[in-house]
């Protein structure tokens, strides 16, 4: 044998061991990305105990990282889990519905009255959304559950809707641009990291997150008005690579299926309790025990304003989701009518 030939079956040999070891690996090991680190609570406090205790369950080695500690962009998400970067990610739908607008159907802005009733949205379209993830994305969903409510911080002399024409509001979902837009502001997008200084700097004259998540990110101290003025709830999921699923034995798929659905209600409870602590704690109000207390004023929320979102909802985020939904899911109107909008008493013509 010449010794080319023979130097190209070594390769051949060295290449399957490769393989075999990574297949091997692929199978006894999860690669799990989890939330930014500075959601401190839902990181600290629930994901990483979940992945430490999910590898002696399942029989595996789990390895766990908040996404930002790797370098992970939040908005890439659905096309790393797709292409098996890593087996399971905690993934910020709004921010990834780019890829697929039917995913935002879940958590458009203005449509959801309340965090209970979100939860009910989000039951109704969970089948269809697990579908959609597999069908398009290579992703089996684990969970569902929202950061909690979203409301706005500003500067400036700001007592009501009114005030917010001609304001510079950080966003991050379309259907939130499309809520500021009705009323008269521009909707910027920024990372989260990035807002406490575009909002320290006048880059943006407010922003949008939760009451829990501004105050562990210290928006208080760059801005000097809160607006309970709920526009939507952050909804998150926890979703896993088909394949590295597939891979899973009938036991590890229900033991896992088990102990995300037990993450998932960990992670509901938190975004009611936290964010009710932290909206008295931002306005200094009493019953504030959980996050550092501010003195904010707070804008009073009124029933013509929630009147004028539900007006902007109806003239333009249901219409301009369903069109930009509908060009590459022709199914998607009726299916959110189906679930969602019989949730919410919303109907998309």
């Amino acid at each position: 044998m010449r010794k080319n030939s023979i130097r190209n079956v070594a390769l051949g040999l060295l290449v399957a061991m490769g393989c075999f070891s990574a297949s091997a690996h692929a199978q006894s090991a999860l690669r799990a990305v989890g939330n930014y680190s500075g959601n401190k609570v839902q990181v600290d406090e629930v994901e990483r105990p979940f992945f430490d205790a999910l590898g002696p369950k399942l029989g595996m080695n789990v390895s766990f990282n908040p996404m930002d500690a790797i370098g992970v962009g939040a908005a890439d998400a659905l096309r790393l889990i797709r292409s098996g970067a890593f087996d399971i990610m905690s993934v910020q739908i709004g921010m990834v519905a780019r890829d697929d607008p039917f995913f935002e159907g879940i958590d458009l802005a203005g449509v959801v009255d309340n965090i209970d009733q979100q939860r009910e949205a989000a039951n109704a379209i969970r089948d269809k959304f697990d579908e959609r993830l597999q069908s398009r994305f290579n992703a089996k969903l684990l969970t569902l559950w929202p950061f909690g409510p979203q409301v706005m911080w500003c500067n400036g002399d700001v007592k009501g809707l009114e005030d917010l024409n001609g304001k510079k509001i950080r966003v991050f979902t379309s259907s939130m641009s499309r809520v500021v837009e009705g009323l008269g502001a521009t909707p910027v997008t920024i990372q989260p990291s990035e807002v406490y200084l575009a909002l320290q700097r006048g880059v943006v004259d407010c922003g949008v997150t939760a009451p829990s998540a501004g105050n562990n990110g210290k928006w208080p101290e760059v801005t000097n008005v809160f607006m309970p003025l709920t526009l939507a709830y952050s909804v998150q999921g926890h979703f896993m690579n088909l394949d590295s699923w597939n891979r899973l034995s009938p036991e590890q798929q229900e033991t896992l299926t088990t102990a995300s659905r037990e993450m998932e209600d960990q992670l509901w409870d938190i975004a009611k309790r936290y964010n009710e602590d932290a909206a008295a704690c931002n306005t200094g109000k009493e019953g504030c025990s959980l996050h550092t207390s501010y003195d904010l004023t707070e804008v009073q929320v009124d029933e013509s304003a929630r009147a004028l979102i539900s007006d902007i909802v109806k003239k333009s985020v249901l219409p301009v989701w369903a069109d930009n939904c509908k060009r590459g899911y022709p199914e998607c109107p009726s299916i959110w009518n189906d679930t969602v909008g019989a949730v919410t008493g919303h109907s998309i013509q």
